[in-house]
């Protein structure tokens, strides 16, 4: 029998197996332990409440077998071989490895089940019944389907909607990136919606376009709305126009996410835009054609009066009568070669002969010409408030000087004032945007005068092509419309004041520029009449005219500078010359001529065959570039009709001496 201390120990050894197995019972797990044989060791009370073992398993000893058994019976592992399926089950728990599964119950309980080997042999094995954990689960992914198929189909109307509004829509992100674009904005740029996302602006764009649209993506980065236009050329050739506005995705502390893109395609804008100018410019002819030939009668009849006075005093000519009919002819010939230079200069929309000038030496020869032209009742004054340098065309500028002098006499009546003022204006950025500038330094000449000034309506009409409020035949109404497209073409403004009765202020402003020199601008034909004039020796130069009468005169004008002429009326003829005549020194040739073969093609040939030919061309065609619109430079001295002795003097012995090709 065992002694009393032997049954302390085994009753002190059942209490704390009892307690060890109520600790189990209160887990909410299963639990089981088997040993080596695979016979049950250790339980808990949440083993067979989580999966209804009978009672009778709940013991020492049980063989995992017994358990198997139980659930295959049941249908736990599906129909099929219960033998077989029990015998897989034991091998697989012989090896002792560590294993986790889950598995479905018939009844839909979801049990996982988490089993690791012990170091003697048998295992340890927890049961977690995680039904409610799965169901939540798959309501949750459920959830999670359900809208993601919302918000696909939440994207595809979005898509839907981008892909067929008239515009361009796309979101930039960091790099700058393409995140989002619209069908049109993709296909815009030869791209399809998905090719583009993941892409740089720069490779879309290319490195040309590009350059032209990075300052304006970054201003977008930096937090600030920004629209602008741009142009590029398509696989085709032709251009095409956008018109795009950035704006930045900002968040509430501040941070730019992205930059959202709409753009508009202004191609068909541009090109009815381009129509309707055509359309304009087509009816402005018509309406120019009446002042043009108001004016050029004017000149005609200077002409014709002196000349018909000349030929009736026949040999009784005396110096002083000659003098007399010639002084007003010649001025003539010079308003209207003025003229011409002027409308030219109207329809290519460019300055002719941009120069940097000293602005206050051209208001001095300025006052000298206007001070005999303004009645005595009139005071004029021109102030100089600074030395301003400024590149413009000087014969523009003083067109322009002269326009706004006139307009002012005529504003005043009989008597008044008129100042000019120049100086060097600094505008703010307000002041400049105002009239279209940039904030910058500006040459500034006001011209004022308290004459009867201007109602608004007029003002605002009054850089309006033929707008005038004179009577008809007295102006054309071109006058200050040349003088805002001179600004404009220099790269200036003009601003205008006026108040009824109360006199004009208008300023026009030009780019400042700084110079040290003392660079006076020397205009148009004033510099013959107080330079020599320079001569030949009898060198042959072969004249290039189709129109006999002015292949005389130019003809009779190389005579008297001291040269002899070869005329040639067609390109042939001059060719064939040029190559036959190795006296011949200098060809001066017309540009625009009659047949297949123009002027400048004419001087490229011979260029090719003589090349030690000096070759001046000339012409009255305003727009010569269209003989040849790969080139912007014709590659040859050029003289513009009508010019004057001093200038052919000039520019034949410049290229007869070689400091002119």
């Amino acid at each position: 029998m065992p002694t009393l201390a032997r049954m302390e120990e085994l009753n002190h050894n059942k209490n704390q197996l009892d307690l060890m197995q109520a600790a189990l019972d209160h887990l909410n797990q299963g639990f089981s332990v088997f040993d080596a044989n695979l016979r049950l060791v250790a339980w808990n009370r949440g083993l067979w409440e989580m999966l209804d073992f009978p009672q009778e398993l709940a013991r020492r000893g049980t063989h995992l077998e017994a358990f198997l058994r139980v659930n295959a019976e049941r249908g736990e592992y599906g129909p099929g071989d219960i033998e077989g399926k029990i015998q897989r089950r034991l091998r697989r728990a012989q090896e002792f490895e560590p294993h986790y599964f889950e598995r479905v119950r018939p009844n839909g309980q979801v049990i996982a089940v988490n089993g690791s080997p012990l170091p003697m042999g048998g295992f340890v094995t927890t049961y977690s019944d995680i039904t409610e954990q799965r169901r939540r689960q798959e309501k949750l992914e459920r959830t999670v389907e359900e809208r993601t198929r919302a918000l696909r189909q939440s994207e595809d109307w979005l898509r839907l909607v981008t892909d067929n509004i008239p515009a361009l829509i796309a979101y930039l992100g960091p790099g700058p990136v393409f995140r989002f674009a619209n069908r049109r904005y993709a296909e815009w740029f030869g791209q399809s919606v998905m090719s583009i996302v993941g892409r740089s602006a720069e490779e879309v764009a290319g490195k040309d376009l590009y350059l032209e649209l990075a300052p304006h993506i970054s201003q977008a980065f930096k937090g600030q709305a920004v629209s602008y236009e741009y142009d590029r050329r398509t696989a085709d050739g032709s251009t095409v126009y956008m018109r795009s506005t950035l704006i930045p995705d900002i968040t509430n502390d501040g941070r730019t996410l992205g930059v959202f893109v709409l753009s508009l395609d202004a191609t068909d804008q541009k090109r009815t835009e381009a129509r309707l100018l055509q359309s304009q410019r087509m009816d402005a002819v018509g309406k120019l054609s009446g002042g043009l030939a108001h004016d050029f009668n004017n000149l005609l009849s200077i002409l014709m009066g002196n000349i018909l006075s000349l030929k009736r005093h026949g040999q009784e000519i005396n110096p002083d009568i000659l003098s007399k009919h010639m002084t007003p002819m010649l001025k003539a010939t010079r308003r209207g070669a003025d003229l011409t230079q002027r409308l030219l200069a109207f329809s290519r929309g460019a300055p002719v002969a941009p120069q940097l000038c000293r602005l206050d030496k051209l208001l001095s020869d300025v006052e000298t010409l206007l001070a005999g032209s303004l009645p005595s009742s009139i005071d004029f004054q021109i102030r100089e408030a600074a030395s301003v340098s400024a590149r413009i065309d000087p014969a523009q500028l003083e067109t322009a000087l002269v326009n706004l002098v006139f307009n002012a006499r005529d504003a005043i009546g009989e008597t008044g004032h008129i100042d000019v003022l120049l100086q060097r204006d600094t505008l703010s950025k307000s002041e400049a945007e105002a009239i279209g500038l940039r904030a910058g330094t500006y040459a500034a000449i006001k011209v004022s005068d308290d004459g009867v000034g201007m109602d608004e309506q007029t003002r605002l009409r009054i850089f309006e092509p033929f707008f005038t409020t004179k009577s008809f035949g007295t102006g054309s109404g071109l006058g200050l419309s040349m003088v805002y497209g001179f600004a404009k073409q220099s790269g200036g403004a003009v601003a205008i004041s006026t108040f009824k009765s109360r006199g004009t202020e208008i300023t026009l402003y030009l780019p400042f520029e700084e110079t040290s020199s003392q660079q006076i601008c020397v205009m148009g034909n004033k510099q013959s009449d107080i330079s020599p004039v320079p001569t030949g020796n009898g060198e042959l130069i072969m004249l290039v005219e189709d129109d006999q009468d002015v292949a005389l005169t130019l003809a009779e004008q190389l005579k008297d500078l001291g040269y002899t002429t070869l005329l040639a009326s067609d390109v042939e003829d001059a060719r064939a010359l040029a190559q036959d005549i190795p006296e011949l020194r200098m060809v001066l040739s017309d540009i625009v001529m009659p047949g297949q073969t123009n002027g400048l093609s004419l001087a490229r040939a011979i260029r090719q065959r003589r090349p030690e030919l000096g070759i001046i061309l000339m012409t009255g065609y305003a727009d010569w570039g269209v003989l040849d619109p790969q080139s912007s430079d014709c590659g040859f001295p050029l003289l513009m009709k009508p010019f004057e002795n001093s200038q052919l003097a000039i520019l034949i012995h410049q290229t007869l001496n070689g400091s002119v090709s």
